[in-house]
């Protein structure tokens, strides 16, 4: 009976050390002992900073023991790149770096469950020693291509603007990126952060539209050639799949760089823009591709939009005036003298609403006359005239006074320059009669 209890005892013991060996994630291997001394060590040496001293009994564990934790690759990074930043010369400068991504790369091989993050933060050391190193930049490219295929929109979001600008610096160092290559890139980038933004709320919102920002004018420095029929064929299809406002802004911020306005998409994707985040320049340019083309009731409510979403009294009466001039297109004159003075309320010194309602008593005489009196009848160039004078206008302004009653007609019907004529119909406006200039 002592026997067997001296035998199960054994057993106990042996199972006990057995899991004391690989406790909480820890594989001491054979000689536990040593094992754990050289982590004391080398950890010790790299809380005080003290990189060379960390070396050899890192590189013990290394070499016996690599799968005894995940933490002595990342604690073998810190030393590493410890001894890079410490260097003075370039040659061992070197050496560290490449030992910190071999290290990277060892623990993937070890860890290869935890590859994508790990690949992750490899560019992100990668890119603190290489980034301004032009030789470096097409290792940097696909690294960072290789990081962002194993992460996606899962990638730290710093990595997604460094992204970015390796693809810029690959692309300027003469990397063999085409235009096609950036413009791909730069979505798939922009994509990741607005699906990052999805996830997270108030406050924290800003931090992305700031990394937003900044892909955008890393892709306008690259200086690449948008293509119009690249945004459609490419990203036009996934707008059709619903309206996503990101989708939408991106669309649209790529069209405007690239001049595509034209294209019925842009306005798509402009509609859905201001549905969800109203702006007056948005409004504005929803309202000019209406007007083009030719869809008017549409436009005037998107010029009267833009006009609510500015403070500027300039840009409200740039809105109306362009309300007038739709509504003169389409016969509405009085109407269309209502919008013009709607601009002057808001800026009397907007010379173009004063040009709108003189075109529109210039092109009203033979609405207006009674052809009873020449002077009463042609008194409507001289309405016309003064509003191109208000406009200083003065090439209009000379053919309005071209067609004013002669000096003739103005004697022959009893009057004299300088009275006050009514000029009716619609126009319904008082002016002073002056004679046009003698041939």
């Amino acid at each position: 009976m002592k026997t067997i209890t001296k035998i199960l005892g054994a057993a106990l013991l042996l199972t006990f050390a057995i899991s004391t060996n690989a406790q909480n994630g820890w594989n001491w291997g054979e000689q536990v002992d040593v094992a754990k001394e050289k982590n004391v060590l080398y950890t010790d040496a790299l809380k005080a900073k003290n990189y060379q001293a960390a070396v050899a009994p890192l590189n013990w564990l290394l070499t016996n023991t690599p799968d005894l934790n995940p933490s002595i690759y990342i604690n073998g990074i810190k030393v590493y790149e410890g001894l890079a930043e410490k260097a003075t010369d370039p040659a061992k400068e070197e050496e560290y770096i490449q030992k910190a991504l071999e290290l990277h790369d060892k623990r993937m091989e070890v860890y290869p469950e935890d590859e994508a993050d790990i690949i992750d933060r490899k560019a992100t050391f990668a890119y603190k020693f290489y980034g301004k190193n032009k030789a470096k930049y097409p290792y940097l490219y696909d690294l960072y291509t290789q990081a962002f295929e194993a992460n996606g929109a899962d990638m730290n979001s710093g990595n997604l603007v460094a992204y970015m600008l390796v693809v810029y610096k690959h692309r300027v160092a003469g990397g063999p990126l085409s235009d096609e290559d950036v413009i791909n890139h730069y979505s798939s980038i922009s994509e990741a952060l607005n699906e990052q933004k999805s996830r997270v709320t108030g406050e924290k919102k800003k931090r992305y539209d700031k990394m937003l920002d900044q892909v955008d004018k890393i892709l306008t420095a690259t200086k690449v050639e948008i293509s119009c029929d690249f945004v459609e064929e490419k990203l036009g299809p996934k707008l059709e799949q619903g309206n996503d406002l990101n989708m939408a802004k991106k669309i649209f911020g790529l069209m405007l760089k690239g001049k595509c306005l034209d294209s019925p998409l842009a306005l798509k994707a402009a509609g859905i823009v201001q549905e969800n985040e109203p702006t007056y320049g948005v409004a504005k340019f929803m309202a000019q591709k209406n007007a083009q083309d030719g869809n008017d009731a549409q436009a005037i409510e998107s010029f009267q939009e833009a006009a609510g979403l500015t403070d500027d009294n300039s840009e409200k009466a740039e809105m109306y005036v362009s309300i007038a001039r739709i509504q003169m297109k389409n016969g509405q004159k009085s109407t269309a003298r209502n919008s013009a003075r709607r601009a002057l309320s808001f800026d009397p010194s907007y010379s173009d609403a004063y040009k709108v309602i003189g075109d529109l008593y210039m092109s009203s005489f033979n609405d207006c006359k009674q052809e009873q009196s020449q002077v009463k009848d042609r008194a409507v160039f001289i309405a016309a005239y003064n509003e191109y004078r208000k406009a200083g206008n003065s090439a209009a302004m000379s053919a309005a006074k071209a067609q004013f009653p002669s000096i003739e007609d103005i004697f022959n019907e009893g009057m004299e320059e300088g009275q006050s004529i009514t000029v009716g119909c619609w126009i319904n406006v008082t002016v002073a009669l002056e004679r046009r200039p003698a041939n």
